[in-house]
């Protein structure tokens, strides 16, 4: 590992999750100090209770990190001050986590959505680096996405830019977490594998069962996940179209399954993008990584 300078820039990242808060302190561009304990069930006051303990506990060992960037699932409003909703955290609504994170420690707090998060980490340091633009994907329980345009997160004009999970990809299809009809994380994401998979085969099937069988040939199996996997394409082609990144980089628990799904949502991309430009697809290379990582970058970019 190379030695870096003391001057070199410094920030806490904490990713707040369904089941864990995970945290580190970025030096530069090495992660240090990581620690990571369960989320609390008890409500946002506990969860901010736990995000301050740890915060005051890295600070003691670095003193030096004073900025701290906080990533958390689901949509935040319009200043990044409060949290709108995280569906899976109890207790997660309309949660004032700058303010209340600000009385609990007395110090500037950066907010930001987990995915943008994860982008801008992929786009600094991971397999998006040496790009001006680049599109994050995660494939997971949902589906989430970030857009970095000249090393920053572009937002829109009201903070909603990448939220490819809730776009239409089949009108009058299954309904989504956030109630919309054929969005594209309620027919391809994890979630949507494991449903789909465990009615076309009468049983209980997990995303990796789905995956597995997919390979080895089942019928069933193999159309369920390339349905998935299509309509993921189709959905990088048409960005493609309209944005043009450099580069597409595929993260979270379903990419992990490994080839088989790169191939099949390169197929779909370049079938959809054809005459236009190409679709050029990585997959992550922070993993469990990436969240603290941006939140950290988020807030030296801040």
């Amino acid at each position: 590992m190379t030695q870096l300078s003391v001057s070199a820039p410094v920030s806490i990242g904490i990713d707040v999750g369904g089941t864990k808060i995970a945290c580190g302190v970025l030096r530069g561009d090495v992660l240090q100090a990581q620690h990571v304990q369960p989320t609390p069930e008890t409500g946002w006051e506990a969860v901010l209770d736990a995000i301050a303990a740890q915060v005051r506990d890295l600070q003691a060992q670095h003193p030096d990190a004073q900025l701290i960037g906080v990533g958390v699932p689901g949509p935040l409003n319009a200043d990044r001050t409060r949290v709108k909703f995280a569906p899976n955290i109890y207790g997660f609504t309309d949660v004032p986590l700058v303010d209340g994170l600000r009385e609990r420690l007395g110090q500037r707090i950066v907010l930001e959505n987990d995915a943008k998060a994860a982008a801008l980490a992929e786009a600094h340091l991971g397999a998006a680096r040496g790009t001006e633009s680049s599109i994050y994907v995660t494939v997971s329980t949902g589906i989430g996405s970030g857009l970095v345009l000249n090393g920053k997160i572009w937002r829109g004009r009201h903070g909603i830019a990448g939220e490819l999970g809730h776009v239409t990809v089949m009108p009058g299809g299954p309904v989504s977490g956030a109630g919309l009809d054929g969005a594209l994380e309620a027919v391809a994401s994890g979630t949507a594998i494991a449903r789909d998979a465990s009615y076309a085969l009468n049983r209980e099937v997990g995303t990796a069962e789905a995956f597995a069988l997919a390979e080895q040939g089942h019928p069933a199996a193999r159309r369920v996940v390339e349905q998935a996997m299509r309509h993921i394409g189709i959905a990088l082609a048409d960005l493609q179209k309209v944005i043009d990144p450099e580069v597409f980089v595929i993260g979270g628990g379903v990419s992990a399954v490994g080839d088989y799904f790169f191939q099949g949502v390169q197929r779909a991309a370049d079938e959809y993008a054809r005459g236009f430009a190409p679709v050029t697809i990585r997959r992550a290379q922070l993993g469990a990584n990436a969240g603290v990582v941006g939140a950290a970058l988020a807030a030296l970019h801040s």
